[in-house]
């Protein structure tokens, strides 16, 4: 999913990221280096606040209401420390963010 502004240049994408390390902060840290932060990331997207302006108005008030980084751990893997047994955890997107999906849809 793409969310464009008025001039046709990407405002809000929808991403999946697959990581190689457990770095604190990876993804917020890069996406923001590339100009292109988490929606609600006030600590690494401040400088880009101005972005959700351009959103629809039910978008920002899903936006407002989120609280949060738009980020969601869908899956995460690895292999047990001790056993070798390879874990995997699986879990749904969480309804305050599928409300923000469902908003920037209709931006």
């Amino acid at each position: 999913m793409c969310i464009r502004d008025r001039d046709g240049r990407p405002l809000v994408s929808q991403l999946l990221c697959t990581l190689e390390t457990g770095r604190t902060h990876q993804i917020r840290v890069h996406m923001t280096h590339m100009g292109h932060p988490l929606l609600g990331d006030h600590l690494y997207g401040g400088g880009f606040k101005t972005k959700a302006t351009h959103l629809g108005a039910a978008a920002r008030a899903a936006l407002t209401a989120l609280d949060r980084q738009a980020l969601h751990a869908a899956l995460l893997g690895f292999e047990h420390p001790a056993t070798g047994e390879t874990m995997r955890f699986e879990s749904p997107l969480p309804e305050d963010m599928a409300l923000l999906a469902t908003a920037l849809e209709g931006s």
